[in-house]
């Protein structure tokens, strides 16, 4: 398991970037520890709500194979909109490693911080399941429209993307460890 901490077109926050990474080797040993499956390859990349939106759009045509230019533009228009709302995001790689965006406007102290690390690294967790990263892939693909899902295939993905998320929201506590300020 690798763990790479950079930022992406985020000037001056050198000390924000010395924070994440010391939470992140935390955080990635405690989420390791408490949530089944194994941690693959994690890339945190922290950066500002106008710069999320292209590089995780970025991310996700190189995973689901998406080279259609219109398809690329619509997707990262719908991914500045929702920009502002966004804390943090897992993408799966196509290398097999997971992208965890992490939006540093919406983190203003390490609690919440720690806590939004811990969500998007259980997410990382569940791609290394039996199925998972297959049927993230799948759902991606099917966004782009590179290859289509059944209605039936779609309503299972949304299914099983809500437990994932209930998931993640349940093991949010553990960043109480990483940051006692977290755990009120």
């Amino acid at each position: 398991m690798k763990l790479d901490v950079s930022t992406h077109k985020l000037f001056g926050y050198r000390a924000t970037l010395r924070t994440a990474k010391r939470l992140s080797e935390e955080a990635v040993r405690i989420v390791d520890r408490s949530v089944a499956g194994r941690m693959p390859d994690v890339k945190v990349v922290l950066t500002g709500e106008r710069n999320l939106a292209e590089v995780t759009t970025a991310a996700e045509w190189e995973t689901a194979g998406c080279t259609d230019k219109r398809t690329q533009s619509r997707s990262l228009r719908d991914a500045k909109r929702y920009a502002r709302e966004v804390a943090g995001r897992a993408i799966p790689l196509a290398d097999g490693g997971v992208l965890i965006v992490v939006n540093v406007d919406q983190h203003p102290n390490e609690a919440t911080f720690a806590i939004t690390l811990v969500h998007e690294l259980v997410h990382a967790m569940q791609t290394s399941r039996k199925g998972v990263r297959d049927r993230l892939v799948a759902g991606m693909r099917h966004d782009f429209g590179v290859e289509r899902l059944s209605r039936r295939q779609s309503r299972e993905l949304d299914r099983l993307l809500e437990t994932d998320e209930k998931e993640a929201y349940g093991a949010e506590y553990l960043a109480g460890r990483l940051v006692p300020a977290a755990a009120a």
